[in-house]
């Protein structure tokens, strides 16, 4: 005869704080799931976006949505190898170029794609993408202009007065030596792809070794390249980390999906600082700021990590202040870099590593009062804090999370050891790597999520979930290197990284993996994983900590229990795990997995142990759910 069913409650979100033996009715684990009105479900799907699969070069690292005064929608998103558009389906290359290097000779061979290209103390370095142009070629080659006049991956670099590129076609000519002319145009270089102790020129004393061969580990660390994408209007602005700041203008003539140089060294702005940790135009009032810049304009000796430069109102180019503008600058005083800022409601918010400042506007004669907020709260990466529904929300490189909704707060959560914590088998955050942690909210869910690395891997492969609205936490392997929340768009837009794929957009020849490649996904959509390789099952799933009768003391025989979605399409599979002790492997004495779908309405099982938990998840295609109640049929079963 069975005895009552009763329901097991869980609470909703994540807790990690303890051991599953001490969670009794909350969920400890899972991937892939979020929560509504406090129950789990498996969160949307995600498709590839633009025509033919096209991949980008390198990791992404900032991206920003905005609309051309005619409607029409772009998405900036720069790379650690280039900066491109997101137009009508299709990506277009807006990358500035670098200053041409003039006076280049050709070396080919009979046989061989190969080209060897001279120029004495050329500087580039093996990865580095390059156009070819105003070239002429001498009678023993077979090369064309039309051959030779394309952009390359520079392949090797053997000497400090050659380089390698590999053309299209081999030659059948007797070859050149040091002959023709050709004119060599980088790209801009943006910085690594990923956080690293340096290497190389620069970390080690002349001579130290061969030529093209690393020196040893020094104490330099390389930050990943990044950029800051903010638009002015339709005026995208763009900012290398530690670099120059470009603008691309969706109104200029010709502007969709042609590089609009002004110049041939690219799309500089004129008159701004040329060493800037990054940039933010703020809304209200249009002034342009840059962070962590020069305190004299073109002196990049002079960058200070804590001055900061603002524009003139409604001027993009004017820094210099008098008594008819906007211009000037300020120190911050608080910490010893500014690590991110960001708009808020009607003020600008900014992170030192130590300190929260709000800077908002006041009119001349001072034009912005700021004032520090928070102290003891300093954010972890440029791009570790999201504004959404009138707060901000930011990573701390203390080990936590902030909120600033008027007040600086410490937000309490049930995953901060899983998140910021490496011991007993768990991989927390890598500190080293923390450049590329990367915040946005989905505000379809109200949610904010940070996606960042763990201790074992320089490129994220985590992300952390909080649920603003219903104040609790999920954790997952969703790996995206950037996110753009739907807006201009109507679902959020992230890039994924996967480091050894070769890219396939722009057309470069010779191009390798060697700083892989960035796909471009929609998210929210469908219930699976859809790019150029197929289609993907995303399997979810959700574990409880351990429920018992009389806190272990009396063995438990659970008789058959009945699951109740709330929406469940396809197939999802049940697991009890059933222990005697906590400190029993669980792993190793499950019942299940068993197959539930729309018509099962109980399972009989034969559990008995002191502690179970459950497990909800699927593993097909098409398949999703949203989890209601777990009843079960349980009675005590003696002590031993």
């Amino acid at each position: 005869m069975y005895m009552a069913l009763k329901k097991v409650n869980f609470a909703a979100g994540f807790n990690k704080q303890s051991v599953p033996s001490a969670l009794p009715g909350q969920w400890v684990d899972g991937d892939f799931v979020r929560f509504r009105y406090t129950a789990p479900e498996k969160i949307g799907g995600w498709q590839q976006l633009t025509l033919a699969s096209k991949t980008l070069p390198g990791a992404a690292r900032a991206q920003v949505a905005f609309t051309s005064l005619a409607g029409e929608k772009y998405t900036a998103i720069g790379t650690s190898q280039g900066l491109f558009l997101f137009y009508g389906d299709d990506f277009f290359d807006i990358t500035p170029l670098d200053t041409p290097i003039t006076g280049c000779t050709f070396t080919t061979a009979n046989g061989s794609r190969t080209i060897t290209i001279n120029k004495a103390s050329h500087g580039l370095k093996v990865g580095r993408y390059i156009t070819l142009s105003a070239t002429t070629i001498t009678a023993a080659s077979n090369f064309t202009t039309a051959i030779i006049n394309q952009t390359y991956e520079i392949l090797t670099v053997p000497t400090a007065g050659t380089f390698t590129i590999q053309a299209s076609t081999a030659e059948t000519g007797s070859g050149m030596t040091a002959a023709g002319a050709t004119t060599v145009t980088p790209y801009v270089e943006i910085g690594p792809t990923t956080q690293t102790a340096g290497y190389g020129w620069g970390t080690s004393s002349w001579g130290a070794s061969t030529w093209n061969t690393p020196r040893a580990t020094s104490a330099v660390v390389l930050d990943a390249g990044n950029w800051s994408l903010d638009n002015y209007g339709q005026v995208l602005v763009a900012t290398i980390f530690n670099g120059k700041t470009f603008t691309w203008n969706a109104g200029a003539s010709g502007a969709r999906g042609i590089r609009a140089s002004t110049s041939t060294s690219g799309i500089v702005t004129t008159n701004n600082p040329t060493a800037t940790r990054f940039t933010l135009v703020s809304d209200r009032d249009r002034h342009l700021f840059h962070f962590g810049t020069e305190t004299t304009i073109g002196d990049t000796t002079t960058q200070d990590p804590m001055f900061v430069r603002f524009s003139n109102q409604e001027d993009l180019n004017t820094y210099f202040p008098t008594a008819t503008n906007t211009a000037g600058f300020f120190t911050l005083d608080t910490g010893n870099e500014i690590r991110a800022a960001l708009q808020g409601k009607d003020y600008v918010f900014v992170l030192t590593d130590v300190a929260a400042y709000v800077i908002q506007y006041v009119g001349p004669p001072f034009t912005f009062s700021v004032r520090q907020v928070g102290t003891n709260c300093g954010c972890i990466s440029q791009h570790g804090a999201s504004y959404v529904n009138g707060a901000i929300y930011w990573m701390s490189n203390e080990g936590g999370f902030f909120m600033y909704d008027g007040t600086v707060k410490s937000l309490p959560c049930l995953v901060e050891d899983f998140v910021f914590t490496s011991n007993n088998g768990n991989l927390g955050v890598n500190y080293s790597s923390s450049d590329v942690i990367y915040s946005s909210p989905n505000s379809l869910y109200t949610e904010v999520n940070w996606f960042y690395p763990t201790a074992d891997s320089e490129q994220v492969n985590r992300c952390v979930t909080y649920n603003y609205s219903e104040n609790l936490w999920t954790t997952s392997t969703l790996d995206r290197t950037t996110y753009q929340d739907q807006g201009v768009y109507n679902l959020p837009y992230a890039t994924d990284y996967e480091d050894s794929n070769t890219p396939v957009f722009p057309e470069i020849l010779g191009i390798t993996n060697l700083h892989g490649a960035s796909i471009y996904y929609a998210h929210e959509i469908g219930t699976d994983q859809i790019n150029s390789t197929g289609t993907t099952s995303i399997n979810a799933f959700i574990r409880s900590g351990d429920f018992d009768i009389e806190d272990g003391e009396i063995f438990m025989s659970m008789r058959r229990f009945m699951p109740d979605y709330k929406l469940l399409i396809g197939n999802s599979k049940v697991t009890l795990f059933i222990s005697d002790f906590p400190s029993d492997s669980q792993t190793s004495s499950p019942l299940g997995p068993f197959t539930i779908n729309s018509t099962t309405d109980k399972v009989d099982t034969r559990a008995r142990g002191r502690l179970l938990s459950l497990k909800i998840e699927n593993d097909a295609l098409g398949e999703t759910w949203r989890y209601g109640s777990f009843r079960m049929d349980a009675q005590p079963d003696g002590r031993r």
